[in-house]
């Protein structure tokens, strides 16, 4: 697959915070838990969301050397009022505008700090892209509403997903995914429905030496197979292996560790 620009990533951040904004305005209950962020309701969720996007623009906008306080973000914590629908989408809307504006003017090439030792606005860009992506479906689906994604979003969330396990397994020592280490065992992910230039199948490999990966098509321990925007949600465990249109085949329990422990710190 053709990797995504710049732009197309912040096309996407906009129109993902356009997306959350709609439920936002929805009238949701912004009380409601989240089903699968069980510590957040709908509106902390959207408020962790506008947050870290806010934290990326200063990141970003300053071409930070390190990390970022909190505290040195403005705005971050959110409006005052607490269930006001209006003032938190206003105040979302804000924090897309400011990010996309700052990705923007950078550039994917620009220095800014990263906790992945990639240290460029091009990082952010991604992986910003890929937070309000599946933070998103969490809030649609405490909201009951209906949820996609453009093909090559949904692929490059996997193909990053998968690049996060990688550098956890390099970087993080005491991570679970050591605990994945042992004899050869393969994952295949298959989506069913997409067009061919997407290249949405995956095979995950897991060994003595930890984990690796690629694109393709092989016969593997177990496979999940299904519509593009199911895997990824069931590989995000945002949604249950059993959901409508899924399939599991092989060794579920082998899948099931991979969710486990594939987290992620």
């Amino acid at each position: 697959m053709t990797p995504l620009t710049h732009d197309r990533y912040c096309d996407e951040i906009a129109h993902q915070v356009g997306q959350l904004r709609t439920v936002v305005t929805s009238g949701a209950d912004l009380s409601r838990t989240v089903p699968t962020t069980p510590d957040w309701t709908l509106e902390q969720l959207v408020r962790h969301v506008g947050g870290a996007l806010r934290w990326v623009e200063v990141i970003v906008r300053t071409g930070a050397e390190d990390d970022v306080p909190e505290d040195q973000v403005p705005g971050a914590d959110g409006p005052g009022e607490r269930g006001d629908p209006a003032a938190l989408d206003a105040w979302l809307a804000e924090s897309g505008e400011l990010v996309v504006g700052a990705l923007r003017k950078a550039g994917p090439d620009a220095k800014a700090w990263s906790w992945a030792g990639i240290d460029n606005a091009g990082f952010w860009a991604r992986r910003m892209t890929h937070e309000v992506t599946v933070h998103r479906a969490d809030a649609t689906l405490a909201a009951g509403l209906p949820y996609e994604v453009a093909p090559e979003i949904a692929a490059d969330a996997v193909d990053e997903w998968l690049e996060i396990v990688e550098w956890a397994q390099r970087t993080l020592p005491d991570d679970a995914v050591h605990e994945l280490r042992g004899p050869r065992r393969t994952l295949h992910l298959h989506a069913t429905e997409t067009r061919p230039e997407v290249h949405s199948e995956w095979v995950i490999e897991l060994g003595e030496e930890g984990v690796s990966w690629r694109r393709g098509h092989e016969k593997a321990t177990v496979a999940l197979r299904g519509p593009l925007t199911s895997v990824l949600l069931a590989f995000y465990r945002r949604l249950p292996l059993d959901a409508p249109g899924l399939e599991v085949h092989g060794d579920r329990e082998l899948l099931e560790l991979w969710l486990e422990r594939a987290t992620f710190g």
